[in-house]
């Protein structure tokens, strides 16, 4: 057994300096594919056994989310509970958000992200230079998340402030004392609950004009008016604090989450100038392209705490009853034993089944909105800029491993077509 081997790798994947490739340590860390790590915790690393852990109802959130302690102030997301509470908060969310019972919602909504995406594209500046995420990648998913959860147009700016101090609340900084950052995250946390309470309150009242773009016609018809008022549904509705723990959620995941998949896109595209051409010859590949980015640069890289509530057998590994369990989903979307040539990036190939979006009950729930966001997004900047170019390769990282992405990506075009 690798055991030493193993333990290193694990701090290695998580330290700074591996963070613009971290894949040839995951390729490594397969090599014992449930690795005991020196402080008694679990890293699972191969695709079939993360699959069946996924699915595994022996394996708890409910520590999770604990352990990011809010000072008690707000309970846990359904991210954090397990069934039956779980099933029954997030059902009554997705009634809101996809089929059976809003079947439409993301697809409607097509047109709405198809002119966000040109107008943010048509403010880049003349110069020929830009730093994608902060004039991309970074400001799309929150604009959609408040059209979503029906955010006046004028209070985006606010809304914004609170995304970027909620990111960096859970993106550790080298020398901070981490009980600040967790009491900073946790006091944001509860200024934006107030915010949308007051906001619920408010209750149709269509303040949000949308400052004539189209975009505010629902600003009682948000998701987060509907979901306040569902009464139909078995269980609901949601009480008020279960409402506004879930759209801190949608919040927090949907946003960052988003910004690093259309980040990871280009980046990948830039390396790729075959696949750039590709994507822009044929848009109607997007869908399998961002598949494939799924696959290959996965967002969320690790489920870091996952705790057992009995002992597993997996491979020919016990994991002790109690154990936290560390979920290396990136590690697995590169196994070859299930990817034919998995470091090759191949929107044709035919079995991209990754865990990109994790699986079981907590595969993502905006899994929908976050493919058509980086669909749009990445098809209409390959279609605008002419003869982009990467500045910076690698460019400067996040501190986080989890949601692990670049913190700038400064690229060079000739012009912004029309």
């Amino acid at each position: 057994m690798g055991g030493m081997n193993g333990e290193t790798l694990m701090r290695r994947i998580l330290d700074h300096g591996s963070r613009a490739d971290p894949y040839p340590l995951y390729t490594e860390l397969r090599r014992t594919p449930v690795c005991r790590q020196e402080d008694g915790s679990y890293a699972v690393s191969t695709y079939h056994e993360l699959l069946a852990l996924l699915h595994d109802p022996r394996l708890t959130s409910t520590h999770a989310e604990r352990e990011a302690a809010d000072g008690g102030q707000l309970p846990p997301s359904f991210l954090g509970m397990d069934p039956p509470e779980h099933d029954r908060v997030r059902s009554l969310a997705m009634r809101q958000f996809g089929p059976p019972h809003s079947p439409s919602r993301i697809q409607d909504m097509r047109g709405e992200l198809e002119s966000t995406v040109r107008k943010l594209i048509d403010a880049f500046p003349e110069g020929g230079e830009v730093d994608l995420v902060d004039a991309f990648a970074y400001p799309f998913p929150v604009t959609v998340i408040c059209r979503l959860l029906g955010v006046p147009h004028e209070d985006e700016p606010r809304f914004r402030t609170w995304a970027d101090k909620l990111v960096a609340s859970i993106d550790p900084r080298p020398g901070e004392d981490p009980a600040i950052r967790l009491r900073e995250g946790a006091e944001t946390r509860r200024e934006l609950a107030l915010y949308l309470n007051d906001l619920v309150e408010k209750g149709a009242h269509g303040s949000g004009d949308g400052a004539g773009d189209g975009s505010g016609d629902g600003s009682g018809d948000g998701m987060l008016f509907r979901l306040a008022d569902d009464h139909d549904a078995e269980g609901g509705p949601l009480s008020r604090l279960e409402l506004l723990v879930t759209a801190v959620l949608l919040l927090i995941a949907g946003h960052e989450t988003t910004v690093n998949l259309i980040t990871n896109g280009m980046l990948t595209l830039l390396r790729r100038p075959e696949q750039w051409e590709r994507l822009r010859r044929e848009p109607e590949i997007a869908p399998r392209l961002v598949e494939e980015l799924l696959r290959f640069e996965p967002p969320v890289q690790i489920i870091p705490q996952r705790g057992a509530l009995a002992d597993i057998e997996i491979g020919d590994v016990t994991i002790p009853e109690g154990s936290v369990v560390a979920l290396v989903l990136a590690s697995g979307n590169r196994d070859p034993k299930r990817f034919t040539d998995p470091d090759t990036f191949d929107p044709d190939r035919p079995d991209i089944e990754h865990l990109g979006f994790g699986s079981g009950i907590h595969s993502c729930f905006g899994a929908p909105l976050a493919r058509l966001e980086a669909q749009i997004a990445l098809t209409e900047l390959v279609r605008r800029l002419d003869n982009a170019r990467l500045l910076q390769d690698p460019p400067p990282y996040r501190s986080s491993a989890v949601l692990r992405g670049p913190r700038h990506l400064t690229i060079g075009f000739d012009r912004v077509l029309a």
